[in-house]
């Protein structure tokens, strides 16, 4: 499927805004909310659209540090990076991971209760692996922008 404006305005507002119903998406693109609906079930089936969620608020709910870990493995074996991708995924502060070209294999998002909690979730997990050789936290201080929207 080959998107045209009309899908992509579609994709945008719910990037905006994934409550909107049917009605006020159709009113905004200027189509009948039948033909719409087809085009987001379309879009869904297709899997332009992967979920839909809220976006909650990590300070209200005590989340207030966002570190970028960088981790480096001393054994690159196929079975130790399959460990530790399964187990990366098991963390629920863990938001996001990436494995990377460069002097680190992998860069994780890594969002905590302070410091301590941090500091707790880097020595009781990552550093307890004996083929993580080296861990480089960035902590981050004042968001100047984050977004979830693609660029349509």
């Amino acid at each position: 499927m080959s998107l045209n404006h009309v899908d992509r305005q579609i994709l945008a507002l719910l990037q905006q805004d994934a409550s909107l119903s049917t009605a006020e998406i159709a009113d905004k693109v200027g189509l009948s909310q039948s033909p719409c609906w087809r085009r987001i079930a379309k879009l869904e089936q297709d899997g332009y659209i992967k979920s839909k969620v809220a976006l909650l608020d990590e300070k209200k709910l005590g989340f207030d540090m966002l570190v970028y870990a960088h981790v480096r493995l001393s054994n690159h074996g196929k079975k130790n990076l399959a460990e530790f991708e399964k187990l990366i995924l098991s963390y629920d502060q863990v938001t996001e991971c990436y494995t990377m070209a460069g002097t680190m294999d992998f860069m994780l998002r890594i969002i905590s209760q302070g410091i301590e909690g941090y500091e707790h979730f880097v020595r009781d997990n990552l550093l307890s692996l004996e083929y993580v050789q080296e861990v480089h936290s960035n902590v981050t201080m004042t968001c100047v922008k984050r977004s979830t929207a693609l660029p349509l």
